[in-house]
């Protein structure tokens, strides 16, 4: 049951938001946020993505049984029953962390958390996933929200370096996605979901995927010239330069093998600019 849960609430996308919400709200200039804000920061982030994750799978029950790398889904398998019920589940799911945010935290951080989920949802999953090559790129803001959310728990006026920060993640989950798109290109076609790759082959998507994650390096230096310092930037140029490098070499040879080293690529880039910011903060400060 609770694998099967945690891959309905699609937990391990959760909890990178988490951890980059709790990242931004560390680094967030003002008076540290006591346990109790923390913990229902870090509550509300995980289970408003899990309520979104699980709509997505409701809603995309017909794609998922298309393809081998979700064929396996509760409500694919029918581990769970797909019924109008699961909509109040994951509705009540939404209320559970956006409301204790609004209450604990502040309404700033619990609007964040809910558009969030919403723009996963509703903007990616209902809107824009199977019309418009787009779709990532818009609906992949919802990681960007998270952010906010986490930089709101210490001070609703934000400021500019959690605003950098949500740019770096605005423009991650493209290169991020892309990269797996690439290698599953043929899933993608076979379901009939617009994804890059589909749209403009594997080549050129490549070349697309290097013009963001430039992008992305970029904003991810800048907030060094905001406040943070040598530990964040090393952690940011470091792993911005092993994801262009793998980036480049999928230009060479945009297979689905050298695709998926760019994708785990893109966890490095950000797992090492998470820790140099949190180092930066504990060891600088």
């Amino acid at each position: 049951m609770f694998s099967q849960l945690t891959n309905l609430l699609k937990l391990r996308i959760g909890f990178i938001m988490m951890l980059t919400a709790l990242v931004a709200m560390m680094v967030t200039p003002g008076q540290s946020p006591g346990a109790i804000e923390i913990v229902v920061l870090a509550f509300a982030v995980l289970i408003s993505a899990g309520s979104a994750g699980a709509f997505n799978q409701y809603f995309e029950v017909d794609l998922d049984r298309l393809v081998a790398r979700t064929c396996t889904r509760p409500f694919v398998t029918g581990y769970f029953k797909k019924s109008p019920i699961w909509l109040l589940y994951i509705g009540l799911l939404l209320v559970a962390g956006v409301v204790p945010a609004a209450l604990v935290i502040n309404e700033i951080a619990a609007l964040h958390i809910f558009l969030g989920a919403f723009f996963y949802a509703i903007v990616y999953t209902v809107w824009l996933k199977r019309r418009s090559w787009m779709n990532i790129v818009i609906g992949g803001a919802s990681g960007s929200f998270a952010v906010l959310a986490g930089a709101a728990t210490v001070d609703p006026n934000i400021s500019a370096i959690p605003i950098l920060l949500a740019l770096v993640l605005f423009f991650w989950t493209p290169s991020h996605f892309w990269s797996l798109a690439i290698a599953k290109q043929a899933d993608y076609a076979k379901s009939g979901v617009p994804m890059l790759p589909v749209v403009v082959g594997n080549q050129r998507t490549a070349v697309i995927v290097l013009i963001n994650t430039l992008l992305l390096v970029g904003c991810s230096i800048m907030p060094y010239f905001y406040g943070l310092g040598w530990i964040y930037l090393l952690g940011a140029v470091s792993g911005g330069a092993f994801f262009i490098y793998h980036n480049c070499l999928m230009i060479r040879d945009p297979s689905p093998r050298v695709a998926m080293k760019s994708f785990f690529a893109s966890l490095i880039q950000l797992i090492a600019l998470l820790a140099g910011a949190v180092l930066d903060v504990l060891i600088i400060v």
